[in-house]
């Protein structure tokens, strides 16, 4: 019976093997530290290794408070553990129409850089024989695969990942609800898109995961001309997803666009916040060691920040 440490790039054609040629290289440098990060159950309890403090409430087990905070704030706090388990990984990655835009300077479109992580990821969740699915959408669930270490998943997996994208738009608030139906149990969910729908749909349906105690992370990918707006002089923008066409004087609307990028950030920043969901912009200009190793040192610093606030009393 083969094992999760089979060489799943003998499963690759070359065009998918050039495709993600490097990204395992790249990665293996950041890997560690960054399955350290994520490798734990999203399920809580009281044995193995110590994660965190809550709050007491009438009911808890007294023999579980921390007496070391209670002398430091006067207030009462459990400790709670993790049990440490094989991960399942859900990827959830966005195929649709505004993910195939790259701007001159990229190498990749929105969706090939999307895909990339997404199998750079997978692979080695499957090195480390641990579990990952995928899922993918535009409108709708267009594929779903449930979680499997089995080494001939990877095949299935990465010739779903090569695929094009269409000419859907995007409906993720929908898709997310759809998808919250068919998982049956909690998981480690990362969501790869650009996010191009409405903040309040987005985050409904991440309320919705959120509320079936799945462990979530966005990652929201840009072509960094999309965040910049780096064009001069009379441009035709050619909108996807049915958006028509525009005629327009980047420069004049540089500042108002850049403002109006930051604004949706942030919104979907502070919702995800509110709902313990880690947020990270990507740009298809970073390469993926950067664009990791970032994210896993602002999850790092996210944690140590709330550690301090509990032992400070805070």
């Amino acid at each position: 019976m083969q094992t999760a440490t089979t060489d799943y790039r003998k499963y690759l054609d070359p065009t998918v093997l050039a495709k993600i040629s490097g990204l395992e290289l790249r990665a293996r440098l950041i890997v560690e530290g960054f399955f350290s990060g994520i490798h734990h159950s999203p399920q809580r309890g009281l044995s193995v290794e110590f994660a965190d403090h809550r709050a007491y409430t009438q009911g808890d087990d007294l023999r579980h408070i921390d007496w070391k905070v209670y002398g430091k704030t006067d207030k009462y706090f459990i400790k709670e553990y993790e049990q440490e388990t094989n991960l399942n990984l859900m990827l959830v990655v966005d195929c649709s129409e505004s993910m195939s835009y790259r701007s001159g300077n990229e190498g990749m479109t929105k969706h090939e850089y999307a895909t990339a992580v997404a199998a750079a990821v997978a692979y080695l969740t499957l090195q480390q024989q641990d579990s990952v699915g995928l899922t993918l959408f535009d409108e709708h669930l267009t594929h779903f695969m449930r979680p499997s270490n089995n080494a001939h998943h990877w095949k299935t997996l990465v010739h779903e990942l090569a695929g094009k994208t269409g000419p859907a738009k995007t409906s993720i608030g929908r898709v997310l609800a759809e998808l919250s139906e068919r998982l049956n149990h909690r998981l480690l969910i990362i969501l790869i898109s650009d996010l191009f729908d409405v903040p309040e749909a987005i985050l409904k349906g991440l309320k919705q995961l959120r509320y079936r105690r799945h462990e979530v992370i966005v990652w929201n990918l840009w072509d960094a001309a999309e965040l910049t707006l780096p064009f001069s002089g009379p441009t035709m923008f050619d909108g996807l997803e049915s958006t028509g066409r525009l005629l327009t004087d980047p420069r004049s609307l540089r500042a108002r666009y850049v403002e109006e990028v930051e604004r949706f950030q942030a919104q979907l920043r502070t919702g995800c916040g509110h709902m313990l969901i880690d947020y990270t912009v990507f740009s298809t200009a970073m390469a993926l060691d950067v664009a990791l190793s970032g994210y896993l040192a602002t999850r790092a610093a996210r944690l140590r920040q709330h550690s301090s606030r509990v032992l400070g009393g805070g």
